[in-house]
């Protein structure tokens, strides 16, 4: 779908997901993020991918440190 439409995306909103619709944190999900931003990369697609915290923030943790971690996970998948 990315391939046919991405000249009509303006911006992509990533979060990871289960089969059941759960939020879950990055990586723990059925979302393919690491291929969609290895995607966007490869073709030099220019709309913004933006950090979706949707998932329940665990605790001992903060919404802060947690986007830190997604960022990370993007930094790795594009490494």
């Amino acid at each position: 779908m990315l391939e046919k439409y991405h000249a009509r995306i303006t911006n992509l909103h990533l979060k990871d997901r289960t089969a059941d619709g759960g939020n879950v944190p990055w990586g723990q999900g059925q979302t393919p993020i690491k291929e969609v931003l290895q995607l966007m990369k490869k073709e030099k697609w220019t709309f913004p991918a933006e950090i979706e915290l949707e998932y329940k923030v665990p605790e001992g943790s903060n919404a802060v440190a947690e986007v830190a971690k997604c960022v990370q996970y993007c930094n790795e998948a594009l490494a």
